[in-house]
């Protein structure tokens, strides 16, 4: 089966808060992470049967559901789920909140290596924790974990380590040394580990597999919740519906009761996405995969013939690419790319260096990318005149 990556849904005047950003501006929006595609058939079907049936009461998710889900994991990941694992959480940020709030106390710390997803550094925050920054290691355009550094960061306060596997917004995918290492850690400071794998179905370079962090060992499973959604892949983030998948019984009851009176349940309409997302939309992911393989070769070409910007590494996961702008010296890039029609990410949101990365999301079709890249391209021009 064919599927259509190349025409761009219309989303203008709609309740998109990507496009709703810009509404009457002649700006294109390619800064959060929410793409340009329409979800895969299986999961529009499977929306439209339960909209038919039209009961939309309190829900819990049926077997196939779970099975979906399990068969999924175990088949790409070689790890396998028990459904009894999971807590149903509304949402990816409700996720890493909720484990601020349920592992540590007030005035505790966790960890977590910058730049990273902004929710990372202010879900503390919202409970009196405090989240330790720890810069990557920085060289030649690649980045690496500054174990010394990280190790220094710890101190009796330190609960837990936020890690993102694949990485937002640098799109690196996570070896399995560095999974050893880092379970090591965890395991001489007894760290939990807060394991955000959203974007674990989006790895790009064919040769880097997706290892989940609960599966490097048993020990490192006993002390870590991983944190999965479909949303990202499957285009379905407004539909609300996330996992946190916890071997350990007694951290799982833990989450549970932190959560109840706080969050809403998952929808009826979240958990059929969901079980059509991983049940019965492999064909089209790997459509998604190519596309995306493509805009991200795009992107790579274009930064290589424009001086003063340049990639970040491989882009190695996500839709997401991480771009260096600092040799521009522009006092505020997101509003200089914006006077020049795109709409970015700014790299401050995410603990990066004062005003050097912006973030692009390419998740869109190829040729609103190209219009995105020659908006861009006038933006660095513009900046060197």
């Amino acid at each position: 089966m064919s599927f259509d990556f190349q025409t761009p849904p219309e989303r203008q005047e709609t309740d998109s808060q990507k496009w709703q950003k810009y509404a009457g501006q002649d700006i294109l929006p390619m800064w959060v992470a929410d793409m340009d595609f329409t979800s895969s058939p299986a999961i529009l079907e499977a929306l439209h049967a339960r909209a038919e049936h039209g009961v939309f009461g309190y829900a819990r998710p049926v077997p196939s559901t779970l099975e979906a889900i399990v068969t999924h994991h175990r088949e790409h990941y070689g790890w396998d789920i028990d459904p009894s694992w999971i807590v149903w959480l509304p949402g990816m940020v409700c996720g890493l909140n909720l484990c601020a709030l349920a592992f540590s106390e007030p005035e505790e710390t966790y960890l977590t290596l910058t730049p990273v997803y902004p929710p990372f550094l202010t879900a503390g925050r919202n409970f009196g924790r405090r989240a330790v920054r720890v810069p990557w290691a920085h060289s030649d355009h690649t980045w690496s974990i500054d174990w010394d550094a990280l190790e220094a960061a710890i101190t009796p306060q330190t609960k837990m380590f936020y890690l993102c596997n694949p990485h937002n917004p640098i799109g690196r995918v996570w070896r399995r040394d560095e999974l050893e290492r880092l379970s090591a850690l965890c395991e001489k400071y007894d760290l939990l580990l807060i394991s955000d794998e959203i974007h674990c179905d989006l790895i790009l370079d064919e040769s880097l597999p997706h290892i989940p962090s609960a599966a490097i060992s048993p020990e490192l499973a006993a002390r870590t919740i991983t944190l999965m959604a479909p949303s990202k892949t499957y285009n379905i983030p407004g539909l609300g519906c996330t996992m946190a998948i916890i071997s350990n019984e007694k951290l799982r009851h833990q989450l549970e009761r932190n959560s109840r009176g706080l969050l809403p349940e998952v929808t009826t309409m979240g958990l059929s996405a969901c079980e059509a997302a991983y049940g019965n939309s492999e064909d089209w992911r790997q459509g998604l995969l190519a596309t995306l393989r493509t805009n991200s070769e795009l992107i790579t070409n274009t930064l290589a013939d424009l001086p003063g910007v340049h990639a970040e590494g491989p882009q190695e996961s996500t839709y997401l690419y991480w771009i260096n702008v600092a040799a521009l010296n522009l006092s505020d890039p997101v509003t200089h790319f914006e006077k020049h029609g795109i709409g970015l990410s700014d790299g401050n949101f995410f603990g990066a260096p004062h005003n050097a990365y912006v973030r692009l999301n390419f998740g869109c079709p190829t040729c609103t990318l190209e219009d995105g890249l020659r908006r861009f391209a006038a933006g660095v021009r513009a900046a060197q005149s």
